[in-house]
């Protein structure tokens, strides 16, 4: 029963996929509602499976490892995915490729278990890659849409080539070390010039795939042609797993390197913050926009990482909640308002507070949450990230993220006047959001201001970090 539990998530989507594949053979999703209730029911029991006291584990010779910090990071995720088949309810139900479209994410879903848990270099790698092809086929499923297929083959092409580099790194790796294991990777790696290389081949891998400046070009085209429900997944979900994974392989397997990563990570974090504020200032369709606002993010989740220490891993645990919570709640919005008049344009929100005041309230709280406005849980997540910061003792990066705050700030108040000043003369008709999409803003609008005032939350996060 322990080992069950120990794979319990996988063992899940493992049996979800295979019962999917069945049941697009007969066609066993011509009931609509009820097989997307069936599947929102499903993911909800995932979830809370999540929540089941577990102890810590090794299998497969280190390969497969868990303990309560992972588990914690999977359930982070769990939530966003149950989030984001909630909210996409009236896509999913108009979409011929429903059932498609839950095989993909859940088959990404596996690969991002297998990445967080994995005790080998050679594990993560397959995780990764698991977890990101999938999402290809995903940003195509508006088959009449040319701007979808666009952003799956961008996406594939752009995926082919980083994972080309990050195999050729590993390589290198093996060959300095004759080992890919984490426990003997920590102990045998040294800093020389062999490990570096292959260490910095290795992060450009990581940084494409949580698309951080330089590796970001691929991110606005792909947010833009992907359908709301996949652009969201690809926000939170992939950003949020490639995350938890990148930290905690720096702060392991390449912690005798830390002298060396921590001057890449904050140009990286440097660069990623000002070029995703800056190219968001110009951005006149919503996804492109929330594209570049990610990259932005990820600039200062680097800041967090720079800190190397417990309160940095608990920080950014705090902060991807927060910034899921944040972003599934804006895309929810996106998707209301692009189903309704089929247009992302930022201009077509001006005065959507006289015709939709609950979207309008929801998309300004989650605005102002990701420019960290307080008293809003984003304001302490980004607070906490540069207190963790701070211990890395680079001062000027502090300086960066203070000098990105204000013109994010601008970036995401711009929307909101958008929403409650400007004046139209054609403003968004009345749209009236289904359950499925209420119960989401709700739910995302309570964990922000639970978030914001929760701090033995964050005391348990800080205690599995430990």
């Amino acid at each position: 029963m322990e080992t069950v539990l120990l794979f319990r998530f996988e063992i899940i989507s493992a049996v979800l996929i295979l019962a999917l594949i069945t049941a697009s053979l007969f066609k066993l999703d011509r009931n609509v509602k009820s097989f997307i209730s069936a599947m929102n029911i499903i993911l909800f029991i995932t979830f809370l499976t999540g929540l089941i006291p577990m102890t810590e584990g090794d299998y497969f010779s280190g390969f497969f490892s868990t303990d309560r910090l992972v588990v914690l990071e999977k359930n982070i995720l769990n939530l966003g995915v149950l989030l984001i088949s909630l909210a996409s309810y009236k896509w999913i139900a108009k979409s011929a490729e429903r059932i498609e479209f839950y095989i993909l994410m859940l088959s990404s879903v596996l690969g991002v278990y297998l990445m967080l848990s994995a005790g080998n270099i050679l594990m993560l790698y397959l995780g990764m890659e698991m977890s990101s092809l999938p999402i290809a086929a995903m940003a195509n499923l508006n088959l009449n849409d040319r701007r979808s297929s666009e952003a799956g083959t961008k996406f594939i092409l752009s995926l082919a080539f980083s994972s080309g580099v990050m195999l050729f790194g590993i390589s290198l790796l093996y060959g300095a070390v004759g080992d890919l294991s984490f426990q003997n990777l920590m102990e045998n790696l040294y800093p020389d010039p062999l490990t570096i290389f292959s260490f910095v081949l290795i992060l450009s891998g990581f940084v494409f795939k949580m698309s951080a400046v330089p590796f970001h070009l691929w991110t606005a085209d792909v947010y833009e042609g992907s359908p709301v429900p996949v652009t969201s997944f690809l926000s939170v979900i992939s950003k949020g797993s490639v995350v938890f994974v990148l930290m905690t392989v720096l702060y392991t397997v390449f912690g005798k390197l830390q002298t060396e990563w921590l001057y890449s990570i904050t140009i990286l974090s440097v660069l990623s913050m000002t070029v995703g504020n800056l190219f968001a200032l110009r951005q006149k369709n919503a996804k492109r926009f929330f594209a570049f606002s990610s990259i932005a993010q990820v600039g200062f989740v680097l800041v967090g990482i720079t800190g190397a220490s417990a309160v940095s891993v608990s920080t950014i645990v705090y902060f991807i909640l927060i910034y899921l919570l944040s972003n599934i709640m804006a895309f929810g919005v996106i998707g209301a308002i692009e189903d309704k008049i089929g247009s992302e344009s930022l201009e077509k929100y001006k005065g959507l507070y006289k015709s939709n005041p609950l979207l309008a309230l929801m998309m300004a709280i989650a605005l102002f949450s990701l420019a960290g406005v307080p008293p809003l849980a984003g304001f302490f997540g980004k607070l906490f990230l540069l207190a963790a910061g701070f211990k890395s003792g680079i001062y000027i990066l502090l300086s960066f993220a203070a000098a990105n705050l204000v013109l994010s700030l601008y970036n995401y108040l711009r929307i909101v006047k958008f929403m409650f000043i400007d004046e139209t003369d054609a403003p968004v008709e009345k749209i009236s959001p289904g359950t499925s999409l209420k119960i989401v803003l709700y739910v995302c609008l309570a964990g922000l201001i639970v978030l914001s005032f929760s701090g033995p939350f964050f005391s348990f996060i800080h205690s599995l970090s430990l």
